[in-house]
């Protein structure tokens, strides 16, 4: 298994195999977001089988927590922090993170898009466009991190993020901030959407969405292996699989084709936003998950943004300079 970025390393490094006739005869071209084939097509030639697509922009809520304060759906970020008040003044915890780079980074990435827009997310986050990078709307972008911090309670340095989707599933905690992988948990604790917990698309991001994909890359290997290699790549990609294995990992089909028919209510919002995105430009890589840039840049991002998180620091106007700076260093 391997993410978008080492892919495309193997590639350039002519070790990946080429999948490109069994992709012609499964109509993958078609199938398969353009965003994707950005990572697993390389000069031309299929070099790996997307397995599935997470998508980062996501609030999960704890349905009796959310029933008690008598919060509704958050649509602008100012509506969230009114709904994080309520939980706050009810004496829950507001808002599960656990303090870990990739943690605080994969919520930063749907605070930006949030606060600049589609637009701005993909010049800053995607194109590391110097002027985004360094612009009032990047500092907008830190304080209302700096607002979302307030709500964690003492403990959260180094916790695990299953960790922090059980005290939402626990009701210790009104919301998480996480990846689609969270429904996992929610699904092993036999909770159901719209019962037991909410999905909704992080406040301001709806319609667009921030992914990051599983692959599984192809080597090259001898001909007697060549058949098994294509097998198993046409079983990866077939509707009957990436609907039966994405239904577990919470995640969505790779495909735009599948049937949403075995998938909850959250799943088929993700079916539907990921088709929608993917028509209307709108389906970004995830700089926190290795999807927006290459990894020594995604590195750089969650060092500065953990430090910020953390208080090394202290203003949204030094986290803006040491941003560019990290990132520049690291290009």
């Amino acid at each position: 298994q391997m993410l978008g970025y080492t892919v495309l390393d193997y590639a350039a490094a002519g070790v990946m195999g080429d999948l490109t006739e069994t992709a012609k005869k499964e109509g993958w071209d078609k199938s398969v977001p353009a965003a994707l084939q950005k990572f697993s097509v390389y000069e031309g030639k299929w070099v790996a089988a997307p397995v599935n697509v997470h998508s980062v922009n996501w609030l999960w809520i704890n349905k009796a927590v959310m029933d008690k304060i008598g919060g509704a759906e958050p649509k602008t970020f100012d509506d969230f922090i009114a709904l994080l008040d309520k939980a706050k003044a009810a004496g829950v915890t507001p808002l599960a993170l656990g303090g870990q780079n990739w943690q605080e980074a994969t919520m930063f990435d749907s605070v930006v898009l949030s606060t600049g827009g589609p637009e701005f997310y993909k010049k800053a986050f995607n194109d590391l466009d110097e002027e985004s990078l360094k612009s009032d709307t990047m500092k907008k972008s830190f304080d209302n991190l700096a607002k979302l911090v307030t709500y964690v309670d003492p403990n959260f340095s180094g916790r695990d993020w299953n960790l922090a989707t059980a005290m939402v599933i626990k009701g210790d905690a009104l919301v998480q901030v996480m990846g689609d992988w969270a429904k996992g948990e929610f699904h092993a604790a036999k909770k159901t959407p719209g019962t037991d917990f909410l999905c909704y698309r992080f406040p301001g991001t709806d319609g667009s969405v921030i992914y990051n994909s599983d692959m599984f890359g192809m080597f090259n290997v001898p001909d007697d292996r060549k058949a098994a290699q294509a097998a198993l790549a046409t079983a990866t990609l077939s509707k009957s699989f990436q609907s039966a294995f994405n239904v577990v990992k919470g995640s969505v089909p790779a495909r735009t084709d599948v049937p949403d028919t075995d998938f909850d209510a959250c799943g088929k919002k993700g079916i539907a936003d990921l088709k929608k995105a993917n028509e209307g430009g709108t389906l970004f890589g995830s700089l926190a998950q290795g999807y927006g840039a290459p990894p020594a840049v995604a590195n750089a991002y969650k060092d500065v943004v953990s430090k910020f998180v953390h208080g090394q620091i202290k203003t949204s106007d030094e986290a803006v300079t040491e941003l560019v700076k990290a990132i520049d260093d690291a290009k």
